[in-house]
């Protein structure tokens, strides 16, 4: 492997944003897909979040290659969903971005639990980024659940079928420093993630579905 399995990414980050500073679409996207391959090296203990973002990301390349020129900006789907009062939906690409930029916001704090911690296991990278990032937006059931995930046998086993801390962070190396590359992801990725929830909040609190003081950034799974 020429880089590392991070190099994808943080090339594609280059080009996110326009002249102007807006997120573009389909770049953001593919920066997000460039993600999934580090997510196999987990093996079945990331299935779930690999499946959510990979669903998320089909979601909204759809709404995308419906007609690229009008969705050419990430938020112009949302823009458009809010006049259509259509926004509010399950289905909705509003909140597929909503919950794409959640999970990669998990994502974001594991990679950098790695780094920061290496005398951490794996499990407990991932519990703690969880508690930093998915589970305050996720319902009672919902947290209930994934916290459950992540202390049953079942999660145990996933875990060990995973490569070891060490072992898994020479997998992802490749011919270039990883550390490094996960740090310059980290630092590059995470303003794109805050830029998107400044945005869903500063929007949907301008609008009839929710109280003046509340955004879509608030939302809470069911």
């Amino acid at each position: 492997m020429e880089g590392t399995v991070f190099t994808p990414s943080l090339q594609g980050s280059k080009n996110v944003k326009s002249e102007s500073g807006v997120i573009l679409t389909k770049p953001f996207l593919e920066v997000c897909k460039h993600i999934l391959p580090v997510l196999d090296k987990f093996g079945s203990a990331m299935s779930i979040v690999k499946n959510d973002i990979g669903g998320n990301i089909t979601r909204l390349e759809t709404k995308y290659a419906s007609d690229p020129s009008k969705y050419e900006q990430l938020h112009s789907m949302v823009k458009v969903e809010i006049s259509s009062k259509t926004a509010k939906s399950s289905s909705s690409c509003t909140n597929g971005l909503l919950w794409l930029t959640r999970t990669m916001d998990f994502l974001v704090a594991l990679f950098h639990n790695l780094v920061q911690h290496p005398d951490w296991q794996m499990s407990q990278a991932c519990s703690d980024a969880y508690s930093k990032t998915l589970k305050k937006w996720h319902g009672w059931l919902a947290s209930s659940s994934f916290s459950e995930y992540l202390t049953i046998p079942e999660f145990q086993v996933a875990i060990k079928l995973a490569p070891d801390r060490k072992k898994f962070m020479e997998i992802i190396s490749g011919s270039g420093d990883i550390n490094a590359d996960i740090e310059k992801f980290c630092a590059t990725f995470s303003p794109l993630l805050a830029e998107n929830h400044r945005f869903l909040v500063a929007v949907y609190s301008r609008f009839v579905y929710f109280q003046a003081s509340v955004g879509m950034d608030d939302l809470k799974a069911s």
